[in-house]
């Protein structure tokens, strides 16, 4: 293998509408340490919200986003560099392709040690936090000793490599709902989550798959992946579709991943008593509800999903059975110096997912 530069281009995050195309020292391996080329990273809704200052990232004396920082966590690379002892914590070897989870777990907090991980009460997530866990939208990263890394078979394309982390998620928020074979089920929001979600709910088999969005051409593409009814808000009746498919109960399960606030609400209209809610999205601004819907008259179960956890080597290997794909998801490809643009495209229903290609 070549030798490394000394120098990488990186997007940096220093403030909400403040980010930099900058040049970074390339990071080195440390003890237990990888260092990844990446080939590519996704755009995440979050990133596009914290990019514009949304109050979850940046509020208070210590926001919790931790600038300046390379911003991406939907990321993948090759192994460039190890650190001694990172071979064998790691089981990989220069040149494999690799993923690894969003989160870096403290490995000390009660969540870690029980092995909740995902929930970590430190908290630190690839490209939110300065120094500790730098982002993925640069040309190399460096992997600490305590993430979790995954391998990828080289017969997982790019696109497909690039949507682990994505399907990951979708796996988990799908896990949570808990679907039954007779259930019928809502999800509302068909971004890229919600079409990684499409595809994971049907391989549930639930007894009716209805998805619902704004925009007609991911209505379709949620039809090809399995839905079995698509509702645009903007001229269906979504009370009394669902009720009319239902016998006015409503549904049994209603995954929320629209990140808009009238979602939750409608959430809660359409589900029946004793119903699953699973709410997945980040959401820009606070929303409200009657919470006597939740108890004295419905009595519902609220699940939140966070992340993927136990959850990647199911993506890596749904993709490989070709039993999810990223056809369709991914809409767009961009090089690093043109991150502006692909970060404008992501804000967008122009796009479905946008790549950063270093």
């Amino acid at each position: 293998m070549s030798a490394l530069p000394e120098m990488m281009t990186a997007v940096v995050c220093h403030a909400p509408n403040d980010y930099r195309l900058e040049q970074r020292a390339r990071p080195i391996a440390g003890h237990g340490e990888l260092v990844i080329k990446i080939e590519a990273c996704g755009i995440c809704g979050s990133d596009c919200k914290a990019s514009s200052g949304a109050d979850m990232f940046w509020c208070g004396d210590n926001p919790w986003l931790k600038a300046p920082v390379i911003p991406g966590h939907e990321f993948y690379g090759r192994v460039v560099e190890m650190g001694p002892g990172a071979a064998e914590r790691f089981n990989v070897k220069l040149g494999e392709k690799v993923i690894a989870e969003q989160i870096v777990p403290c490995e000390r907090c009660r969540f870690c040690r029980s092995g909740k991980y995902w929930m970590c009460e430190v908290h630190n997530i690839f490209g939110f936090q300065k120094d500790v866990a730098e982002g993925g939208m640069a040309q190399y990263m460096r992997v600490p000793a305590n993430a979790i890394v995954h391998s990828i078979p080289e017969s997982v394309s790019l696109e497909d490599a690039a949507l682990i982390e994505p399907m990951a998620c979708a796996i988990h928020t799908v896990n949570r709902a808990d679907i039954q074979l007779d259930d019928v089920v809502v999800l509302a929001g068909a971004g890229p989550l919600g079409l990684c979600m499409i595809q994971v709910a049907r391989l549930k088999t639930p007894k009716k798959l209805v998805v619902i969005d704004m925009v007609d051409e991911r209505l379709e593409l949620a039809k090809d992946f399995g839905a079995d009814v698509v509702l645009n808000p903007a001229r269906d009746d979504i009370d009394a579709a669902i009720k009319g498919m239902t016998d006015g109960y409503g549904c049994d399960v209603y995954i929320e991943a629209t990140g808009a606030p009238a979602a939750v609400t409608q959430g809660l209209r359409i589900i029946r008593k004793l119903g699953r809610f699973v709410e997945f999205s980040v959401f820009g601004a606070e929303t409200t509800t009657d919470w006597s819907v939740i108890g004295d008259r419905k009595e519902l179960d609220i699940r939140g999903a966070h992340l993927g956890p136990y959850t990647y080597p199911v993506a890596i290997d749904l993709f490989e059975r070709g039993l999810v794909t990223s056809r369709g998801i991914v809409t767009h490809q961009r090089k690093l110096d043109d991150w502006e643009n692909a970060f404008q495209l992501a804000s967008t229903a122009d796009s479905i997912k946008v790549l950063l290609i270093p």
